[in-house]
């Protein structure tokens, strides 16, 4: 385990090199930037989109949406030297909507990939969509355990124990005593909670009761009956993974019950982009793991920031907005490598070639698994300037499958 105390130099190094991204947004924003693929077509491409434009995950999606929205502004709507067109379907609540707006993708549009996807049960229905249509399927946001074949997936993001994975030999270094772990009854929240769970009691750590509490999806609104055991079950610290509005009302909750003298600790998305906004002070002090922070100081990563930041009058982006990013990244550059007249087949072989992406999270590439090998990060929530933020502590571990 790779584990750098004092990470807050990224921070610092990415404020004082503010000033110097304005030219560089300049440029990009005036439509100077040139694309990253070799194709040199100019024949039109069309993207399919399935996210969250609709129920809980909603913020989520649309972060999704503006990530690779504003990938295609900056360079000059072209994936591949192709002009390129993004259509967005909403994948709702699940499967139920997310399938038929996959199928539309394929079968009516026509698109040459599909990315985005929020809900992991929502992927395992794209995904049949796509790879029986033999279409690649560039997710961005995270992938089950449970997907049978990537031979024609990939994610820029991460498989969903990963998170937990990253995190679990920190908290177990830190606490001292029993851990609470708290997530959704769907498979995404199984496999959030399961990769700390199985990783910290594996490293010889214990859970309060031996097992994570999964709460019910989505008709929880009032985390009370379970929280409010939490002091007595005698935890020394919680373990979390919700998303959206209930990652919100989760936090709030922990605050409102007097628990914030007990550390919480979680997955990225208990206090990402719109979600941290939203929690207010109730955040302050909550630890989580990612593989991306606004704050890394690197090229690309203030390039992208501060074009976000301009497009969304002074919001910081999200790590879903960076994969969403990074997964335009790839298809531009895989695209250009499929010739002047790319075909999905042509477009998978590209992506599994490609070698090192040049990230905003920095340097990272494709592993055996159609992940990113990819470097993970300790954040603390507190005050910067006049906004929170999650602020980058440390470098935790790098996984690669």
């Amino acid at each position: 385990m790779k584990d750098q105390p004092d990470g807050r130099g990224h921070h610092d190094g990415f404020r004082r090199c503010g000033i110097a991204v304005v030219g560089v947004l300049a440029l990009l924003l005036a439509g100077c930037a040139q694309h990253t693929g070799d194709g040199g077509g100019s024949s039109p491409v069309k993207i399919g989109m399935v996210t969250a434009l609709s129920g809980p995950l909603q913020a989520i999606g649309e972060e999704l949406r503006d990530g690779f929205q504003l990938y295609l502004q900056t360079h000059d709507n072209k994936l591949g030297g192709h002009p390129a067109e993004l259509i967005v379907a909403d994948e709702g609540d699940g499967p139920q909507t997310a399938g038929p707006a996959a199928e539309k993708l394929v079968k009516k549009d026509q698109v040459l990939a599909v990315t985005g996807v929020v809900n992991a049960a929502a992927l395992q229905s794209v995904a049949a969509q796509t790879s029986a249509a033999h279409i690649p399927l560039v997710g961005s946001c995270g992938r089950p355990t449970t997907l049978p074949d990537v031979s024609q997936v990939w994610h820029t993001s991460w498989i969903s124990t990963q998170f937990g994975e990253a995190l679990a030999p920190y908290v177990k270094s830190k606490v001292d005593g029993p851990v609470a772990a708290f997530g959704p009854d769907y498979q995404g929240g199984h496999d959030q909670v399961e990769g700390f769970s199985k990783t910290f009691t594996a490293l010889g750590g214990k859970l309060v009761d031996n097992k994570p509490t999964y709460t019910p999806y989505p008709a929880t609104t009032s985390w009370t009956p379970y929280l409010s055991k939490v002091r007595a079950s005698g935890a020394k610290a919680v373990y979390a993974f919700y998303a959206g509005r209930d990652a919100i009302a989760f936090v709030k909750q922990y605050k409102d019950l007097g628990l914030t003298d007990i550390p919480l600790y979680g997955s990225g998305a208990v206090t990402e982009g719109a979600t941290l906004a939203a929690q207010g002070p109730a955040a302050v002090g909550v630890q989580t793991v990612a593989p991306y922070a606004v704050d890394l100081d690197n090229a690309a990563n203030r390039t992208f920031v501060a074009a976000y930041q301009q497009k969304f009058s002074g919001k910081s982006p999200s790590y879903n907005a960076m994969t969403s990013w990074d997964a335009a990244l790839v298809l531009d550059r895989a695209i250009g490598a499929a010739g002047a007249s790319p075909t999905p087949a042509a477009v998978n072989a590209a992506i599994g070639r490609l070698g090192q992406i040049d990230s905003p999270r920095g340097a990272w590439q494709f592993s055996t698994s159609h992940v990113p090998a990819q470097q993970w990060y300790l954040r603390t929530v507190r005050q910067d300037g006049s906004v929170l933020a999650n602020v980058t502590e440390r470098e935790l571990t790098v996984l690669n499958d």
